[in-house]
């Protein structure tokens, strides 16, 4: 099958993420890939919950007494969002609307970058009220953990918009609508881990 073969929607096919031997073996090092990430995410959770609260005597901070949840939900709402909006996009892709897939993939990469404005807005009024890295072994925990997860949101914006610019006058093929169906599947990798950090992090947190 020729990669670079250009289609119509007529004749592109139903599932082109998987629709040669190449894009199939993308697939199995994905996996592989969400594998490794589960168990770091999962190292991280567990030395969270360990360290949660933990510091020097006296210590002026606390989950209960710290975060706020209005700003984390609008937060959480504004990547689910981005995650339904990357839903759109590989809808187009599969029906070979490369236009209407770039203008989807857009708007998920201005969502995301809101997301981070505000965790980085978050962070910084952290820092303000003397909750810093150092501060405890409680923040550190938590600046590793939510900060992982940030530097993950940050490669999937540079993932989005590298597809975009080297493919915006080349339209989809078999070569590259693999690269972007598994960009959106990392994009809700992503969207799972932070539902479970709102949870874990900030709800239990919050509610004690």
């Amino acid at each position: 099958m020729d990669l670079n073969k250009r289609y119509t929607p007529q004749t592109w096919p139903d599932h082109p993420e998987t629709a040669t031997l190449e894009g199939k073996n993308k697939f199995v090092g994905f996996w592989l890939l969400l594998a490794a990430e589960t168990v770091t995410f999962a190292s991280l959770f567990a030395t969270y919950l360990a360290l949660k609260d933990k510091g020097p005597s006296g210590m002026e901070f606390s989950a209960s007494g710290l975060f706020e949840l209005p700003l984390v939900f609008a937060m959480t709402m504004i990547l689910l969002t981005s995650s339904l909006t990357s839903v759109y996009a590989m809808y187009h892709m599969k029906n070979h609307n490369f236009k209407a897939m770039q203008a989807w993939l857009g708007i998920t990469v201005l969502l995301g970058l809101a997301f981070l404005g505000l965790e980085i807005y978050e962070f910084n009024h952290y820092v303000h009220l003397g909750f810093g890295y150092t501060n405890s072994a409680f923040s550190s925990a938590f600046y590793t953990l939510v900060g992982t997860h940030g530097a993950h949101v940050v490669f999937g914006l540079s993932w989005f918009i590298a597809l975009m610019l080297r493919n915006a006058k080349r339209g989809l093929n078999m070569y590259n609508a693999p690269k972007f169906y598994l960009a959106a599947l990392y994009w809700h990798f992503i969207d799972v881990v932070w539902v479970f950090i709102f949870t874990v992090v900030y709800l239990m947190g919050v509610i004690g």
